[in-house]
């Protein structure tokens, strides 16, 4: 999503999403991104902002274009995994779920964007169902979540059954049990869309996670994107010997 009015120019509205989707992790290393006109159609803008778009991405070396071959993303993270707990994980996720209200916005089937279908290992042509959900405290928003899971799942997922129960709960409790789990945090700036659901302004800053759920075949079933306002919500590692323990999740309450 892009602000019209905003001050910021639309070109480099994009490109900041663009870099922060790259970031998170959401666009991979080696993932393609999309071409000069399919840019133009998802945004409304002309072919010559979303060459600008490509250009300023491949000068700040986030990506490789060339020739008959696309733009591919080229930024590895320097940063290393750090082992932890997926049971204290995952208590610690469902603790936060019971002190927080949700909201649900939006529960459908759709055709995956081939980010999705990379991370839930599904093909292009398999439907998923998307939820998307704000967390609020205290009865101020404080997070903007959007989940996917392959549609075979999909029964599960309604907007009832979010709006009383984690989507973690929901998911164990239709057999879907959390075995392992990768998890991405960055920052990046609030679209328009999440910052009038966070009642936020435009590009102010948010804490964005991004978590892939597996179960005990190593099989993807949830796919995960929550973006957290940076003034209401903090993450904290207990560091212990000889392990790390799981993230605690903090929200903040002013």
């Amino acid at each position: 999503m892009i602000d019209r009015n905003a001050a910021v120019p639309i070109y480099h509205q994009i490109y900041l999403q663009l870099r922060d989707e790259i970031l998170s992790g959401e666009r991979p290393f080696g993932s393609a991104l999309p071409t000069e006109q399919e840019l133009s159609e998802k945004f409304d803008v002309s072919r010559i902002t979303a060459r600008r778009v490509l250009t300023e991405l491949s000068q700040q070396n986030f990506v490789e274009r060339k020739r008959r071959l696309g733009t591919r993303v080229i930024f590895e993270s320097p940063a290393k995994p750090i082992e932890a707990n997926i049971d204290r994980a995952v208590d610690s996720l469902l603790a936060f779920g019971r002190r927080t209200a949700v909201t649900v916005l939006e529960v459908a089937t759709e055709m995956p964007t081939p980010t999705v279908a990379s991370a839930l290992k599904i093909g292009p042509a398999e439907a998923v169902r998307r939820a998307v959900r704000v967390r609020s405290m205290d009865r101020v928003p404080i997070g903007y979540i959007v989940s996917y899971v392959p549609a075979a799942y999909a029964d599960a997922i309604t907007a009832t059954s979010l709006a009383n129960t984690p989507i973690l709960k929901v998911l164990e409790e239709a057999g879907h049990k959390a075995e392992q789990a990768e998890q991405t945090i960055s920052a990046m700036e609030a679209d328009p869309t999440i910052s009038q659901a966070l009642g936020i302004e435009p590009r102010a800053a948010l804490l964005r996670i991004s978590r892939t759920v597996s179960d005990a075949r190593h099989k993807p079933f949830l796919l995960t994107f929550a973006h957290y306002r940076a003034d209401k919500f903090t993450i904290r590692l207990d560091l212990q010997h000889p392990g790390i323990a799981a993230p605690q999740i903090v929200p903040q309450t002013t």
